[in-house]
């Protein structure tokens, strides 16, 4: 594949996905871990939007459930990618049940819920996620 066009040994455990768009585009590099390797760009859509069925089709194009790489990226590449309804919602943190509406509780209560599975149709969970 794109490692042996580049003549560079493959271990998936030295590199991370970084996914990122932008108002009109979104793209995909691959990020050495330790920064020793120059980034390779592995993909670029134009004209496109962060929305979930975009991530899907980048993730299938570029096989991401055959290298499983760690990946990095924005609060909002994040969200989509494990399936989170974008916007004002709710449940607006992936990490815990953070209440948005709860204003009382805001600046007062330390300890939320933790997530305990991402559910379609619950707690402003709208798809399957895409990545474990």
């Amino acid at each position: 594949g794109l490692f042996d066009v580049m003549n560079t040994p493959y271990d998936r455990n030295e590199w991370r996905l970084f996914i990122d768009g932008s108002k009109y585009s979104l793209k995909a590099a691959l990020l050495h871990n330790g920064n020793e390797k120059p980034s390779i760009p592995i993909a670029h859509a134009v004209q496109t939007k962060e929305c979930y069925d975009t991530m899907r089709k980048i993730l299938a194009k570029i096989k991401y459930n055959e290298h499983q790489w760690k990946i990095c990226g924005d609060l909002k590449v994040i969200g989509l990618l494990i399936g989170m309804q974008s916007g004002f919602t709710k449940f607006c943190c992936f990490l815990c049940l953070w209440d948005s509406r709860a204003i009382d509780h805001h600046y007062v209560r330390k300890d939320w819920p933790s997530r305990s599975n991402y559910e379609p149709g619950k707690q402003n969970v709208s798809s399957a996620p895409l990545v474990n």
